[in-house]
């Protein structure tokens, strides 16, 4: 017997939640495209005898002006967090930040190259980009904000199971402010779920409603979040569903695409297998292509590290005396142990017991020039000649202790996957929740950390370094 397909209407304006980022990047870009054009304007304007004209562009325009829009959205690169985005205080503080930025490098350029002709560092031009950019930018979000977070424009979800994935599904929805997308209902096959509601959200019916439901509440969406297998009336009727134009997607992939980390906490065991040994595998030509990438790095970051090293080395010795370095072993790919390199922060005697612990938010052991050190981030600089040794990468998960690892492997599961790839100066983890000072903190980390090496490239490892900067100028090192 057939089964007839839901009309489901066509709502191309409704986005889906990873689509959205695109969307930002094209306004901000049609923003800073603006805003080029008004700086070229501002700027001929000081010009007598050339005025706004060809002659004037092609005289005195350098060639680095043009990549201002580009430029510009790196420097935004943290409102691409879709989260971040749709929230006004962290849109104006994100813009200002960029702004602040971007004047803060224009002025150590300007009197870098003081001797240099005016016309290589416009200063007009320069401050009406950013103003305009700024404001044009904080126009755009706004819009973005009000409109696009409306219902009108969200996609209009299912969640199909309500047990321990269903309900974490739940959680992380009501967790996310403003909402993602619309969550109508519940659909569950349990007599004694009927009815009633989980987390505040309605148990609409079974896999018999399910077709009538989506064409009732408009369903672009069903999240499935069935762990077990599928009995044959609730699969016919995603089928259908799908056929008709409605989106199936799987709860694990759900949470990855909200929140950028694997959910653990409902993976079973082969979970491992299909998503490191078959979905994961990569090339010899990209693990050479990553290797290259860490050593140009690695030399980038050894000429920083060589330049600092005068100073830091006699602010460590006048504070706190020898040593400048500190060695410790940690485990790398494979868990082959290898000495990670640090300056000193701590005091000589931090673990005098020899018993291993977090590191604490204004750590007392350690020293006043090391409470800086770990704040900046400095205190890894000496790590890039791990880099250039090939024992850790640029981008990865944190290295950690022989001793804490054997202590969360008994706590957290999949904790020993992390070490599938080489520990990194910084990670996805690192520049979306930071340090961890607890189990459950653990946890959350070690999601973040698997969902880099389950998708990990050379773009994810780029975008990541663009984004390290905010750390460590945001001074959130412990």
């Amino acid at each position: 017997m057939s089964v007839e397909r839901p009309d489901v209407p066509s709502r191309p304006w409704r986005l889906r939640f990873h689509e959205r980022r695109p969307l930002l990047a094209l306004g901000d870009f049609l923003a800073a495209s603006i805003s080029l054009v008004l700086a070229l304007y501002a700027w001929s304007l000081g010009e007598r005898f050339l005025g706004f004209s060809v002659e004037f562009v092609q005289r005195r325009v350098p060639w680095w002006f043009w990549f201002m829009p580009l430029i510009w959205l790196l420097l935004l690169i943290e409102l691409y967090d879709l989260h971040r985005a749709s929230r006004w205080r962290a849109t104006v503080k994100g813009v200002a930040t960029a702004a602040g930025i971007g004047f803060v490098v224009y002025l150590i350029l300007f009197f870098y190259y003081a001797n240099s002709p005016r016309s290589l560092l416009p200063r007009r031009g320069v401050a009406t980009f950013l103003i305009a950019a700024t404001l044009l930018t904080l126009a755009w979000r706004w819009f973005y904000i009000r409109i696009f977070t409306l219902p009108q424009f969200m996609r209009r979800a299912l969640i199909v199971g309500g047990g321990n994935a269903g309900t974490l599904m739940i959680e992380v929805y009501k967790a996310i402010s403003p909402p993602p997308f619309v969550l109508v209902g519940v659909v569950d096959d349990d007599p004694e779920k009927q009815g009633k509601s989980i987390l505040g959200i309605p148990v609409l019916g079974t896999s018999e409603t399910l077709l009538k439901l989506v064409k009732e509440h408009e369903i672009s969406d069903i999240i499935v979040a069935i762990s077990g297998a599928l009995n044959s009336n609730m699969f016919q009727a995603l089928l259908t569903a799908q056929e008709s134009g409605v989106e199936i997607i799987r709860m694990p992939k759900m949470y990855e695409r909200l929140l950028g980390r694997v959910p653990i906490r409902i993976l079973e065991a082969d979970w491992i297998l299909r998503s490191f040994v078959d979905e994961t595998s990569v090339s010899v030509f990209d693990e050479l292509l990553k290797r290259l990438f860490d050593i140009l790095g690695g030399i980038v970051g050894m000429a920083i590290f060589l330049a600092t090293f005068p100073f830091i080395a006699l602010a460590i010795v006048i504070d706190d005396g020898l040593p400048i370095f500190y060695t410790q072993i940690r485990l790398g790919r494979m868990a082959r142990p290898y000495p990670l390199i640090k300056y000193r922060t701590m005091r000589r005697d931090a673990e005098s017991d020899g018993k291993p612990r977090w590191a604490q938010e204004n750590d007392r052991r350690a020293t006043r020039v090391g409470r800086f050190l770990r704040k900046s981030h400095l205190d890894e600089l000496p790590q890039f000649i791990n880099v250039l040794r090939g024992e850790m990468s640029l981008v990865g998960p944190r290295a950690e202790r022989l001793e804490l690892v054997e202590y969360f492997e008994k706590r957290v599961p999949f904790y020993r996957a992390r070490l599938l790839v080489k520990p990194g100066l910084t990670g996805w983890a690192q520049v979306n929740y930071g340090y961890a000072a607890s189990i459950e903190e653990t946890t959350v980390k070690l999601e973040y950390d698997l969902y880099y090496i389950k998708n990990r490239s050379l773009l994810i490892d780029i975008l990541i370094l663009l984004r390290t900067p905010s750390t460590v100028l945001g001074l959130k090192g412990r």
